[in-house]
């Protein structure tokens, strides 16, 4: 165990605080914003479509001087997020506290925040019955523990060069998607894909060799089914034509019992926003409960899973090597006769999307999108190989997301396993044995 000295937080800072208690005067013309806990995330001020603005005067008047040793934390609603200040232009909402550390010791606190028992900390001192409030005080006098500079410096040094090589494999990964949906955008939407001589001669015009279709005098036909024009010759079919649909089972699952690390049913929250899976935590059953759960599927590669109520149609694809059941509310769609990534990409784009909304059902607490919704779809069908050569193209990008996704989730784990290690001396940075 590490001897550290304690320490009241409150005698580390020059300040600790909190952000404007009501609700500042918000504009539409601005590149200030407000923040709250909400948009403290892994170490970032997160912006996103529900953040509101504030005039440069309503920031002067509610100035709080951050900078690069401080340390935003949520203290309410959602407790311990973290963020650290970067020089943007943001204005602090009650909801965000900021610990301006003396020193740039903040490096280490952000990681030692996250210990569980720290966490678990936060919860207990909070306040309130629905929405918990973490006060001010209470983080003043929490007692944390002081190593010397060269020994914090190396600790927060090993952990954030992982956070460093994680956001770095999701800066590329998300580069790659803009890539294949612009690409699927040019394709399938615009229709301004290029052919060569011999689709051309196909497509009965050899002019078009090389050009992009639409934009080069391709024919384009109307298709009442997707309200829009579809180049000549493509059609549009039901999606149980090319695919299998295949819904979870129904029925309650048994309690969480470890038996076996691929006894295990992916749930919605394991559906990432891009796409892929994230699988840091698993719903594992019993073996019984998992082959009940799987004598009519068990998700394998390329299969389309898509989710039926909650975050409703969010997507993602079964990549190679990662066996499992799905549990409920989430299809899995089986490509059988179309192009997996293609397939994928569809669902991401602006046909499907519009058929989902409008086959989704509003109820009462919760939307949802069942199984009858997704047999409704109806899917674009390129002719004269077009969806293969897309898929030649694609399906690389595809591969190379889910090897960086793969990654993240080794670092993560190894970032995870490393953190409680270092803080009570059972690791030591410069110890040849930490990383194996």
């Amino acid at each position: 165990m590490n001897n550290w000295k304690l320490e009241k937080l409150s005698n580390l800072c020059t300040k600790i605080g909190d952000g404007l208690h009501g609700t500042p005067t918000y504009v539409e013309d601005s590149n200030i914003y407000f923040i709250n806990g909400n948009n403290l995330k892994n170490g970032k001020i997160e912006i996103n479509k529900n953040t509101k603005c504030v005039s440069e005067e309503e920031l002067n008047n509610n100035y709080i001087p951050l900078n690069d040793k401080s340390l935003l934390l949520s203290i309410n609603g959602t407790l311990g997020s973290m963020a650290f200040y970067r020089n943007e232009k943001v204005m602090l909402g009650k909801s965000s506290a900021y610990l301006n550390f003396k020193t740039p010791i903040n490096k280490f606190y952000y990681y030692y925040f996250q210990l569980p028992f720290v966490q678990e900390y936060f919860l207990n001192v909070a306040t309130g019955s629905t929405i918990k409030n973490l006060s001010l005080k209470s983080i003043q006098d929490f007692e944390v523990p002081v190593p010397e500079f060269q020994e914090w410096n190396n600790i927060a040094s090993v952990l954030s060069s992982l956070d460093s090589k994680i956001e770095l494999n999701n800066r590329i990964n998300a580069e790659l998607e803009a890539m294949a949906k612009t690409l699927y955008d040019y394709w399938f939407v615009q229709f301004d894909f290029s052919i060569d001589a011999d689709l051309a001669t196909k497509m009965g015009n050899p002019n078009l060799t090389g050009k992009p279709y639409k934009s080069s005098g391709g024919k384009m036909v109307w298709n009442e089914e997707l309200k829009r024009e579809i180049p000549e010759g493509w059609e549009v079919e039901g999606i149980e034509k090319s695919c299998s649909i295949i819904d979870c089972l129904h029925s309650k699952k048994s309690d969480l019992i470890f038996e076996d690390e691929n006894s295990f049913l992916l749930q919605l929250d394991n559906i990432k926003d891009d796409g892929l899976l994230d699988l840091k935590s698993k719903y594992y059953v019993t073996k019984e409960e998992y082959r009940r759960w799987t004598t009519r599927i068990e998700v394998k590669e390329d299969d389309i899973l898509i989710t039926n109520a909650g975050r409703v149609a969010a997507t993602a694809q079964m990549p190679k090597g990662i066996v499992s059941g799905i549990g409920r509310n989430i299809t899995a769609i089986r490509p059988n006769k179309i192009c997996s990534t293609y397939l994928f990409l569809s669902f991401r784009g602006i046909d499907i999307k519009r058929q989902i909304r409008l086959n989704t059902d509003a109820g009462a607490f919760f939307t949802s999108f069942n199984v009858k919704g997704i047999k409704k779809l109806q899917i674009l069908r390129p002719k004269n190989k077009i969806e293969e050569r897309f898929e030649e193209l694609v399906h690389p990008i595809r591969k190379k997301r889910e090897l960086n996704n793969s990654e993240n989730q080794k670092l993560t784990e190894l970032r995870d396993w490393l953190l409680p290690m270092l803080m009570n001396g059972q690791v030591k940075v410069g110890d040849k044995n930490y990383g194996e």
